[in-house]
């Protein structure tokens, strides 16, 4: 009997055995329970169970651990960076702007549009056809002397990779704060917030469950020399900038998330990389256009689009067979418009609505995606042979 397929890990992954066992007994055991904020044995079980998790955090990546701000996940701590650092900023230096890239995700743009509204400048960077951050757009944007800067590590589309390194070094120049939004690259690449924050980032947002974590739990990491005013006000948790009594069992899994990256970095990625290029090559024999094809890219996405398929359609098609992949980002799956990541690199609205993304994990195999080419190959020949009967 055929097995469904998840071709998707971009926008989630399965929640790793070894992680759920960590967080049961803060779960459902008596003595897992307590508030870390109480005095007692029971909160002070649930506080060391947190600064544990802060630890494994850190070591992951390259962070201190009193650098490390845990969030509900990468939205939260998207937006905590942007509005918790513009609301320090002096009232008489907010005219000045903000400088995002144009394909940052809406956790991101959203908050940029919002200081907009407030009377800020907004300078939205623009990419390359390979959804590179754009040079001489770039710079320009810095002779707008912007107070904060976010540019993403990778893109949760196309598996871009941006050079934060060169980019943070440039925007240092000009003192601006910068931050960069890790979510995707988490887990896929090897990364340090010490070398990161050396060259000028100054904050930068992790996410569970986009590494076999629980939904629900992530973190920012933070420049300590950077004031944030906080989202949630209250009984002062996560040194004052996210109040309210913790997660201690998601936290905890976000922390065993991290402790495993390296294990499952050296087992999967060159394998995955594989896949990809096994992949790639299969889709080109069907005629396919993969995009950010020319770009340094995460070794597990495929975006991709086919002439005249529509992607909509090609997703449920290919669901029914059993394999689930998606046709853009999950977060903007209920958005009827072409991809802005697309549009930005600067592909054609209708050529966007074709799009299809493939994203690959650990569970996937050489075999699983040599079928995948052959079911896609059936399908796209039943689609045609449609079309041509209408038409």
């Amino acid at each position: 009997m055929f097995a469904p397929v998840y071709f998707d890990y971009n926008a989630t992954t399965p929640l790793d055995a070894r992680v759920l066992e960590a967080m049961l007994p803060y779960l459902r055991d008596k003595s897992g329970f307590g508030n870390a904020s109480s005095r007692h044995d029971y909160g002070r079980g649930a506080r060391k169970a947190i600064d544990e998790s802060r630890q494994q955090v850190a070591a992951a990546t390259g962070a201190h651990p009193t650098e490390v701000v845990f969030t509900s996940g990468g939205s939260e701590a998207n937006n905590l960076f942007i509005k918790g650092a513009a609301a320090c900023i002096k009232p008489a230096a907010r005219a000045s702007s903000i400088a995002i890239s144009a394909i940052e995700h809406p956790s991101v743009r959203e908050p940029a549009k919002e200081l907009a509204r407030q009377g800020w400048q907004c300078h939205e960077i623009a990419v390359d056809s390979q959804g590179r951050v754009d040079t001489d757009d770039y710079t320009l944007a810095l002779a707008h002397k912007p107070r904060l800067l976010s540019v993403m590590l990778a893109n949760n589309e196309s598996g871009t990779l941006q050079d934060i390194y060169s980019l943070a070094q440039q925007a240092c120049s000009i003192g601006c704060w910068f931050h960069t939004d890790a979510v995707q690259a988490l887990g896929k690449l090897d990364m340090n917030f010490r070398e990161l924050n050396a060259s000028g980032v100054h904050a930068l947002s992790i996410s569970a469950h986009k590494i076999h974590g629980p939904k629900g739990a992530g973190a920012l990491l933070l420049d300590k020399r950077l004031e944030l005013r906080p989202l949630i006000s209250g009984g002062g948790q996560e040194h004052g900038l996210r109040s309210g009594t913790e997660n201690v069992a998601a936290i905890v899994g976000l922390g065993c998330a991290c402790e495993l990256i390296a294990e499952r970095m050296k087992q999967d990625m060159t394998r995955l990389s594989a896949l990809r290029t096994g992949l790639e090559q299969g889709l080109a024999q069907l005629g396919a256009t993969v995009f950010g094809q020319g770009a340094e890219r995460l070794p597990n996405t495929v975006y991709f689009a086919l002439p005249d398929i529509d992607g909509e359609t090609l997703v449920g098609k290919l669901d029914r067979f059993g394999y689930a992949v998606a046709s853009g980002s999950a977060c903007s799956s209920a958005d009827p418009e072409p991809s802005r990541v697309l549009r930005a690199m600067g592909v054609s609205a209708e050529f966007a609505h074709n799009a299809v993304r493939i994203s690959l994990g650990t569970d996937n195999s050489a075999a699983q995606t040599a079928d995948f080419l052959s079911v896609l190959g059936d399908t796209l020949f039943k689609l045609r042979r449609l079309s041509a009967m209408v038409g």
